[in-house]
């Protein structure tokens, strides 16, 4: 007797019912679909509709079996235009450009990174047997550091911020003149490279020479605090050196006027 076999027939139905029920699921008809014609026909409810039609059955359509995520059965897909948005992509694009101080340009804010210093430039005694006086102030621009020397074979050494390339210098020097929060006006000089900026400054906090300044000779430099320590250990001014505010508060009670100051 010849047996027949029922499985494949089975198997062939359920592919041809389903393809065209899942095509239907995620908003695409396919042309010409039989099944699109027949209608809509009562498969009990459940699992077994949504196989079978791709019908969500659910009153409120709001149950979706093994729904693919963002996707809702009975909805049209929406195909992104391109590939996702990188988070961090993003975030570095909101971060603040770079600071341009270095060139005399504006300067974006950056908060949280303003009183920032490197901790080697923080204040500390160190050793000296140099050849100068207590009360000698030595400026080393290369390693970006300011030394008052002290009696006993030791010296005060300071972080400082220095001349950017073209605007260093070196000489020997004298303390001319001390100003507790100085006011500025700009050379002239600075307003041709700067024509944005204020022809005169009272002094305080928002001011660019800080808290203290110590006038060096008949010449347009100063040691001076600033308002933006992040830039000590850099080479950002025009020929000043910088200190933060609390270093040049206890530089300027410690040095007098006519104390010898040498740039190297």
């Amino acid at each position: 007797m010849r047996r027949t076999i029922l499985f494949p027939l089975a198997a062939a139905g359920c592919l041809a019912f389903a393809a065209p029920a899942f095509a239907q699921g995620y908003g695409y008809a396919a042309p010409n679909d039989p099944m699109a014609a027949r209608g809509r026909q009562n498969y009990g409810g459940g699992f077994i509709e949504l196989l079978m039609t791709g019908r969500d059955p659910s009153p409120r359509g709001g149950v979706v079996y093994n729904r693919p995520g963002g996707y809702a059965y009975g909805q049209g897909v929406r195909v992104p235009a391109g590939p996702g948005v990188d988070p961090f992509e993003a975030a570095r694009q909101q971060q603040p450009g770079r600071r341009m101080a270095a060139l005399g340009e504006p300067v974006e804010p950056r908060q949280g990174v303003q009183h920032i210093v490197d901790p080697r430039f923080l204040k500390q005694e160190v050793a000296y047997d140099g050849p100068h006086k207590p009360g000698t102030i030595i400026i080393d621009t290369p390693q970006r550091f300011l030394f008052l020397v002290q009696p006993g074979g030791r010296a005060l050494r300071y972080g400082i911020g220095v001349g950017r390339p073209g605007f260093s210098w070196a000489g020997m020097k004298t303390v001319s003149r001390k100003a507790e929060w100085p006011s500025w006006t700009p050379p002239a000089e600075m307003l041709k490279r700067r024509p944005d900026l204020p022809r005169f400054m009272e002094g305080g906090p928002a001011n660019p020479l800080g808290a203290r300044a110590l006038y060096l000779g008949s010449s347009l430099y100063r040691i001076h605090g600033t308002n933006e320590p992040n830039t000590i250990g850099q080479a950002v001014s025009s020929g000043c050196i910088r200190m933060t505010n609390d270093d040049v508060v206890d530089l300027y009670g410690r040095v007098r006027v006519g104390a010898k100051v040498l740039v190297i």
